[in-house]
């Protein structure tokens, strides 16, 4: 019988370092996954809009951009009441509460190729980065 039992917590063990490991489920939907998007953003009248959701971490959670437009994020929250709300984004000097309901635009110039931009939530958590290329 106790040899079942060990055998029982090993797996336990080595299935709940997989799931540590390997950030949980693989579903696109959670925040906290790596999600890479180039689909999130679109340019209109000669600027680039990179859209980004924030509840319970941001979504997704790498995007990429082009270079050389000017950019503006979208940070669009629903029914957002954790940390994701307080962003900051240091290279810009960018520390705001977003709202919890609606979309928040902020811009962050002119970018070129090879340049980040990550933004992170006040705990230090959840964070996002835009890549530029």
């Amino acid at each position: 019988m106790s040899k079942n039992i060990s055998i029982i917590l090993a797996v336990i063990i080595i299935v709940g370092t997989g799931y540590f490991v390997l950030g949980g489920s693989s579903s696109n939907t959670n925040g906290n996954q790596i999600v890479v998007s180039e689909n999130n953003n679109e340019i209109k009248d000669g600027v680039q809009y990179v859209n980004i959701t924030a509840r319970g971490g941001y979504t997704p959670r790498t995007s990429i951009a082009k270079a050389g437009i000017p950019t503006k994020l979208v940070m669009k929250t629903n029914g957002t009441y954790d940390c994701s709300a307080a962003l900051a984004i240091r290279s810009i000097g960018y520390r705001q509460m977003l709202p919890p309901n609606g979309e928040t635009i902020i811009d962050v110039g002119t970018l070129k190729a090879g340049d980040v931009i990550q933004g992170v939530c006040a705990m230090g958590m959840y964070s996002f980065v835009v890549k530029f290329g």
